[in-house]
């Protein structure tokens, strides 16, 4: 008979790629990986890896094992959350990665929301760009909170093992120095005036630097020259200090920011949305669930802190945002 623990094991390398990273992401040693894995060839009959001297790779009869070790892993965890769901109390920890910016701003909220738990514990810690989804799937993170910039988010489909639900919309903000001309709100906002100002921008890596090509392109693109930093709070701080101006996210308002002015920005609106991702074999269990309406309310107190970013004719983020429990 296959052992379960065994068949988490060989899905873990189908993810890692080798079995040193198996053993570096479960606290194993590499040879304790290798013994296991040899264990459950024996178990189910057939070569599961073509080994060489320096590598290993699943065999057509290890990939059939992973897809189906997949199916029974979610199963059980399904089994889990429904008899979780019937104890009621959450408990235990629940681990949740977010984009920077998201977890800065929704860190105070989750933690004021979450002591009438007393038995669950949050972690909650910063990922990169694209991993948040992966790390779901594979089991390593309960919740991912992902910022989607092109709207691929809105439906994953039946299809797929994961659940979204939608927090909020955020939109881009500009921000300039309070001594700036257009800190004054009579003052319009005009792009092309702004096209040769010092513009502070994210690497470009980053989907926010994209989203300030796009707001500029119809006034010849970023100036050749631009400041880039890491972190929009960095930005926002030599905003604050005169140094330059910037487009950012709303959302990095959220912790405030002293010597700027927020305005709004003319034409269509560019913005992310922001999701919660879970597999939907986990949003029963009690801890996941209890994470889960945290961030809803967490992400209404932050659209009520942040009423004053409006666009005209478009959702506000002061304005609630439909929920979907898929």
């Amino acid at each position: 008979m296959l052992d379960i623990r065994r068949i988490a094991l060989i899905c873990e390398f189908a993810r890692r790629g080798s079995i040193a990273a198996t053993a570096e992401a479960l606290g194993y040693s590499a040879s304790a990986v290798s013994q296991q894995l040899a264990v459950l060839e024996r178990e189910a009959g057939a070569v599961l890896l073509d080994r060489t001297s320096r590598s290993a790779e699943l065999t057509d009869a290890g990939w059939r094992l992973v897809e189906h070790g997949r199916r029974i892993l979610s199963m059980v965890e399904a089994a889990e959350s429904d008899l979780s769901a019937h104890a009621g109390t959450p408990s235990g920890r629940v681990v949740v990665t977010a984009f920077p910016t998201g977890a800065v701003a929704f860190a105070p909220a989750l933690a004021r929301l979450l002591r009438r738990h007393g038995e669950l514990a949050l972690r909650l810690r910063q990922t990169l760009p694209g991993h948040g989804i992966r790390e779901v799937e594979s089991g390593e993170i309960d919740i991912a909170l992902i910022d989607d910039w092109q709207g691929l988010l809105s439906d994953l489909g039946d299809q797929s093992d994961l659940a979204s639900i939608p927090l909020l919309i955020d939109p881009m903000v500009l921000v300039v120095p309070r001594r700036h001309q257009m800190a004054d709100p009579a003052v319009p906002v005009d792009l092309m005036a702004l096209r040769d100002e010092p513009w502070m921008v994210t690497p470009e890596s980053e989907p926010s630097r994209d989203a300030v090509e796009r707001l500029l392109a119809d006034v010849g693109g970023p100036p050749p020259v631009a400041w880039e930093f890491e972190g929009l709070g960095t930005i926002l701080g030599l905003v604050g200090k005169g140094i330059g101006i910037a487009a950012v996210p709303a959302l990095a308002l959220a912790t405030g920011t002293w010597g700027i002015a927020v305005r709004r920005l003319p034409g269509e609106p560019i913005e992310r949305r922001v999701y919660a991702v879970a597999r939907k074999s986990a949003v029963r269990r009690p801890s996941v669930a209890a994470m889960l309406r945290a961030l809803r309310t967490a992400a209404r107190y932050l659209a009520a802190d942040l009423g004053h970013v409006r666009t005209p004719g478009h959702l506000a983020m002061s304005e609630p945002v439909a929920q979907d429990g898929r």
